[in-house]
């Protein structure tokens, strides 16, 4: 197997486990619950994990407009700043706003604009350091003051840990959480 089939793989799978194990199982309806009252419900998870991945490859690694640009007004986040949903607590603003059959489709288009591009990047690639801040600032998303910790965590990152993290090791992450989100709906399969 070549690098890139194993790193489409991987992405396929995770998109695979969260449309097995939580899209198809969780009734929309209940995307904004709190099952037990804590903790995020799974339309901050989707939003956020979508939202850093988009970023992640549109913004620093491509430098183009990340997709959330234009799905701010299906998603009813138009009047909030853009870099709401990005930390890992619950933004209460971003769960009573969102529209969450439009969260599915963007979510959605995210995941397929990952895939499209893994099937065609060039590997070489995978070891350039883009200008992560930059590229933040110049799509004006986020600025350093808003969330310091991004452009720190992200800064002098090669491409290969956004694909890596962001893209896939971060919704992965994030999955288990939304299992268990799903679990304490009461919604297991098992």
């Amino acid at each position: 197997m070549d690098l890139r089939t194993w790193i489409a793989s991987e992405h396929a799978a995770v998109g695979a486990r969260f449309t097995e194990g939580v899209a198809s199982r969780v009734p929309l309806d209940r995307w904004t619950e709190h099952p037990d009252g804590g903790g995020s419900c799974l339309a901050q998870l989707v939003f956020h994990v979508s939202l850093h991945a988009d970023m992640a490859l549109h913004a620093v690694v491509l430098g183009r407009s990340p997709l959330v640009n234009g799905w701010r007004d299906r998603l009813g986040l138009t009047n909030l700043l853009p870099h709401k949903g990005l930390p890992e607590a619950e933004d209460t603003g971003v769960v009573a706003n969102i529209q969450v059959p439009h969260l599915v489709e963007y979510a959605t288009a995210v995941h397929e604009a990952t895939r499209t591009w893994l099937d065609t990047a060039d590997v070489a690639i995978l070891d350039d350091i883009p200008p992560a801040s930059e590229r933040l600032r110049r799509y004006g998303l986020v600025s350093v003051d808003s969330v310091p910790w991004l452009h720190a965590m992200w800064t002098d990152k090669p491409v290969s840990w956004f694909v890596q993290w962001e893209c896939i090791g971060h919704v992965l992450n994030h999955l288990g959480e939304m299992v268990a989100v799903r679990n304490r709906m009461g919604l297991s399969p098992f």
